[in-house]
């Protein structure tokens, strides 16, 4: 920073000129208006540190309410603005009615040169630090979501599993971009944790964010930040997740459900090591390590043009492919009792266990949505449950077979007539919204909700 931007606002285009090649060389940024009705419009591009606000701006009136005024108006769009007030009348009644308005000093004419610099210099260093306090408020939020997340654990010792752990330990400690596929509630973000966790940025933040979430109109907000007032909601500057993340891992969940139109701009940031907020013409430098996952094949999307090539090899240096849990029905029991335990801690039924059949009902059952729906099921049989055992009928599965009972409920029937839209389409997403009048977005939504 070279000491701030500064908004100058006097009607003597005299003393503006003047101000403009005193400061010019002190300052990034030295902006200078006559009319004072185009303060708030000019204010309101959120780029300026402080205001130097005349306090007259009519002939022959000099009691300095015009002043007080545009004042008031600016802290009306932003109450922690930094104004300095300049008047020929330095009253101190004044001074002090000006400083209980919200003013942050007040400079009266004719000015001292290195005093009127060492003012601004130092107001500039006041907005300065408000906006380093606040930035660490939103990342200190966002970074507790992060911490507070569930802390668990990737659990399995299957021979897929183990082949999967070697792989985490050679990757973790690199800085390669990772690419980790397998079906909705596999637990791709455990995993994506892992590497983190045993990488050389584990003292660093893990940043995660579901793609799928994200509407197009707030993607580059959400990922690269913005500007106060660089679009009609942006109120307030915000810290994008590329630069939160920076120095600590990127996890961008479900990449793949990213436009088009919008993957160039994360292939940009990956290549380039730098975003710019929107609002902004000022690139902001990151740092960090980049997983992703999705439950497509990304090959295919490629093939039908719904995602970029040159993306996919700049994400995948390293792929991971999580497998499905009827793939892993040894390790069924064993992360079924790690949820147990959780919850019937959780609800204080700790002598909850297991009956053989319970057991083999869970390890034969195909768990179409994976640990997701494991985790679900056991919760719900441990709520309901009033006994010490929890038994094989206390995990009834919904069974397709059984849709010829009607009446159904509405749920039932939306939930199986995306199964077999996702059947007929070979589980293409986009082939199946269509087929069911759904946009893809709203279809990913649903699928997250059944689990499937």
């Amino acid at each position: 920073m070279q000491n701030g931007k500064i908004l100058i606002v006097d009607d003597d285009k005299s003393i503006l000129r003047s101000l403009e090649i005193l400061l010019e060389n002190e300052f990034e940024l030295v902006k200078t208006i006559s009319n004072p009705n185009l303060i708030l419009s000019e204010y309101q591009k959120g780029i300026y540190d402080v205001v130097l606000l005349d306090m007259n701006f009519s002939t022959g009136i000099n009691t300095g309410n015009e002043g007080i005024f545009w004042l008031n108006e600016i802290l009306k769009t932003d109450k922690k603005a930094i104004i300095i007030l300049l008047t020929a009348y330095g009253d101190v009644d004044l001074a002090v009615k000006a400083m209980k308005e919200g003013a942050t000093d007040f400079v009266i004419k004719p000015w001292n040169n290195e005093k009127l610099i060492y003012t601004l210099k130092s107001a500039c260093k006041i907005r300065q630090s408000q906006l380093e306090i606040n930035k660490l408020a939103k990342e200190k939020d966002t970074l507790s979501a992060e911490i507070n997340k569930s802390k668990e654990k990737i659990i399995g010792a299957s021979k897929v599993m183990n082949k999967i752990y070697s792989m985490i330990d050679k990757v973790a400690p690199t800085d390669a971009n990772i690419l980790i596929l397998g079906e909705n509630g596999t637990g791709k973000e455990l995993i994506a944790r892992e590497i983190h966790r045993k990488s050389k940025r584990n003292l660093k933040p893990m940043i995660s964010i579901d793609m799928g979430t994200i509407s197009e109109s707030l993607f580059e907000s959400e990922l690269f930040g913005h500007k106060k007032g660089a679009f009609t909601d942006a109120k307030e500057d915000r810290t994008g997740r590329f630069e939160i993340a920076s120095g600590g891992t990127l996890f961008l969940d479900e990449i793949s459900n990213i436009p088009v139109s919008l993957q160039s701009k994360i292939l940009t940031a990956i290549q380039k090591g730098e975003i710019v907020p929107l609002g902004s013409n000022k690139p902001v430098t990151i740092d960090v390590r980049l997983i992703t996952a999705t439950n497509k094949n990304p090959e295919d999307l490629i093939q039908q043009g719904l995602f970029r090539e040159d993306l996919y090899y700049r994400i995948n240096t390293v792929q991971i492919e999580l497998p499905p849990l009827r793939e892993r029905q040894d390790d069924i029991i064993q992360i079924a009792e790690y949820y147990l335990g959780i919850f019937a801690s959780k609800y204080e039924k700790k002598q909850l266990k297991f009956s053989t059949g319970a057991k083999n009902t869970l390890k034969n059952y195909q768990w179409p949505g994976n640990i997701r729906e494991l985790k679900h099921s056991i919760e719900k049989a441990v709520i309901l449950n009033d006994g010490d055992i929890l038994q094989s009928e206390d995990f009834m599965f919904k069974q397709e077979s059984k849709t010829s009972e009607w009446p159904l409920k509405f749920d039932e029937i939306e939930r199986i007539a995306i199964q077999r839209a996702l059947q007929n389409n070979a589980g293409k997403m986009i082939d199946a919204a269509k087929e069911l009048g759904l946009t893809r977005q709203t279809l990913y939504n649903k699928l997250k909700k059944y689990n499937l």
